[in-house]
């Protein structure tokens, strides 16, 4: 980068720090708790919360989750996905064990871990194994609420164990 390129670019941070544009972008950690602990509540045995007034207040109503670069689902898919998984798993747990905060995105490292009842993905269970399995969600925050988010939860794991 030339000389002039640095100053420019200097200048347009300076403004932005000035004008507040920069900092609108970066939330604290505290923040971003506030935000989401909603959406993991409504995780965390959902078949005892209402999973809709939890999600609605963590989640834009354009928020997309993410499973790859293409595919994604929206705000009412995911609230009907946990209705329907409270009933297959109805002592569900979903732990928060790390959050990171870079700017406007949260990292949250998670845990979660439950016993089907009947069929689970497709596969018909006893009810008396369990699973428990490591989730990586990377949500993008605006406007006080989640946006985007692109996850990794480990469900071939939990199939693994659940085999008979």
């Amino acid at each position: 980068m030339n000389m002039i390129s640095k100053l420019a670019a200097q200048a347009v941070l300076a403004t932005l720090v000035a004008t507040g544009a920069a900092s609108a972008q970066t939330i604290t950690l505290e923040q971003a708790h506030a935000l989401l602990d909603p959406f993991y509540a409504a995780l965390d045995r959902p078949a005892t919360k209402d999973i809709r007034a939890l999600v609605e207040q963590a989640l834009s109503p354009d928020w997309k989750s993410y499973a790859n670069d293409t595919d994604f689902k929206g705000r009412e898919a995911f609230i009907n996905q946990m209705v329907g998984l409270a009933k297959s798993v109805p002592d569900m747990r979903w732990e928060v064990r790390d959050m990171l905060v870079s700017g406007n995105r949260v990292i949250v490292r998670s845990m979660a871990s439950g016993t089907p009842q009947g069929q689970f993905m497709g596969m018909p269970v006893a009810g008396n194994k369990s699973f428990a399995i490591m989730a990586i969600d990377i949500h993008t925050i605006a406007d006080g609420q989640g946006i985007l988010a692109h996850h990794v939860e480990d469900w071939a794991s939990a199939m693994r164990q659940l085999k008979p």
